[in-house]
């Protein structure tokens, strides 16, 4: 059993070493804040990623609109990886590489905000879909791992997990995005205890 050890004294080494560089909890209270201020303008928030990345930018989605741990109103978030028939009839029709850029093209309107997660900020799909964002007014976020890749170039605000191990930066992502969370029910609703 030691590897199961090693894999969390690997996490635990990770999370020291983020929460001992200030620029890291920076940087995530300024996703958080850019998303609390999209959600009182009136903006919506579309989130994407592939593969597991494509699971934490559902679970953010669901996360707004439903609740995290208090109840609230609802809040405008969608999840352009959950559409299993818009991303088989995209990629069929323009390209994978296409999938979340053209369903930004269609939802994003000025004010609103992407949020794209990336393990390693170079996937072709997620590059294009920032860029989509950008040329149609809206934020762009990111929560990213290793250097950022090619998406950091695109982003208005992005937290990058410094690791190489996919596993570890979307460990990290998930704390990233339960901070987002935290700081919209901090201001839409009442922070209850956990259920």
């Amino acid at each position: 059993m030691d590897w199961i050890a090693e894999q969390i004294e690997a996490l635990a080494g990770l999370t020291r070493q983020v929460r001992e560089d200030p620029q890291y909890a920076a940087a995530l209270g300024r996703i958080a804040a850019r998303v609390v201020e999209t959600l009182e303008r009136g903006g919506k928030l579309l989130t994407l990623g592939n593969g597991g990345s494509a699971t934490d930018a559902q679970h953010l989605a669901e996360e707004l609109t439903g609740r995290y741990r208090g109840n609230r109103v609802p809040l405008p978030a969608l999840c352009l990886a959950a559409d299993g028939a818009a991303l088989t009839c995209i990629g069929n029709d323009f390209g994978f590489e296409q999938v979340f850029a053209r369903q930004v093209e269609a939802f994003c309107a000025p004010g609103d905000a992407v949020i794209a997660f990336s393990t390693s900020g170079d996937s072709e799909n997620v590059v294009r879909a920032l860029a989509a964002a950008r040329a149609k007014g809206g934020r762009t976020l990111g929560l990213l791992g290793r250097t950022g890749g090619r998406a950091l170039a695109f982003c208005d605000e992005a937290f990058v997990v410094p690791e190489e191990s996919s596993a570890r930066i979307q460990e990290l992502h998930g704390l990233g995005l339960h901070i987002i969370c935290e700081a919209v029910e901090r201001r839409f609703g009442p922070v209850e205890k956990d259920c």
